[in-house]
């Protein structure tokens, strides 16, 4: 019963992370005014917007002008839905089960407004590193150092990429790796990045294959940032010591 009250949970925030998504960008308030339809800018009603319901019954249209509304509205919400649920498996509802909530849902936040716009907000990414600083004081000063060593790391490595590729990684990507870094110290921005750029490579190639993309063409890699952290989230000290064993 839990798990689908954690699931629910999860689908409601989600809701609430697809106005992120829409407005960051726009650099409009998060909190007013209520939701409403971009297309004919009329208010949602509340039994409009009931989290993955009102999709389904409104069949993906908008109930005022019929505009069909994009399928990222319901990936977005079942996503965080899942991952909430992944949490709540692995921490238990405890302290730790919230702060990687929080953590998760900016990173979803992220992923789309990358994929959609190539950008990341630097308030996504400053939140971040405070969180992750916070929840290393909690652990003691060994980790409070790890923090802030991986912190200087992911974002410095990153800093370098872009240095040497003469802006081939973004300021946004930048600070989203120093995110990392701050939550997951040392070892684990490490097998973040390295994640991350196994993934970008293997996708990337896949893309150029298929045409869908050129060599010159840019392929945000935000998304894959944050993949790379969520596997070393949920796959924890055996990705660290069984695979990136350099890391230590």
């Amino acid at each position: 019963m839990e798990i689908y009250l954690i699931f629910i949970f999860g689908a409601i925030i989600g809701s609430f992370l697809n106005v992120c998504i829409y407005r960051l960008p726009k650099e409009l308030s998060i909190i007013t005014p209520r939701s409403f339809c971009p297309i004919c800018e009329k208010t949602v009603k509340w039994y409009d917007n009931i989290p993955l319901i009102s999709f389904i019954v409104l069949k993906g249209k908008c109930r005022n002008c019929s505009t069909k509304i994009n399928w990222h509205y319901l990936i977005v919400e079942i996503m965080n839905a899942s991952i909430y649920v992944l949490l709540y498996q692995k921490f238990s509802l405890n302290l730790y089960f919230f702060i990687f909530a929080i953590i998760s849902s900016i990173f979803i936040v992220i992923t789309f407004i990358d994929l959609f716009h190539q950008i990341i907000p630097d308030k996504c990414s400053y939140v971040l590193i405070i969180i992750g600083i916070i929840l290393n004081v909690t652990k003691g000063k060994d980790a409070i150092l790890d923090s802030f060593i991986g912190l200087l790391a992911g974002g410095g490595f990153l800093y370098l990429v872009a240095v040497l590729s003469r802006g081939g990684m973004g300021g946004g990507d930048i600070k989203l790796a120093g995110g990392c870094g701050a939550i997951l110290g040392l070892k684990g921005v490490a097998s973040t990045l390295v994640t991350a750029f196994i993934l970008g490579a293997v996708v990337g190639i896949i893309l150029m294959l298929f045409k869908i993309k050129g060599r010159k063409d840019p392929i945000p890699f935000g998304p894959f940032i944050v993949l790379g952290a969520f596997i070393t989230i949920f796959g924890g000290n055996f990705l660290i010591s069984h695979i990136f064993p350099f890391v230590y």
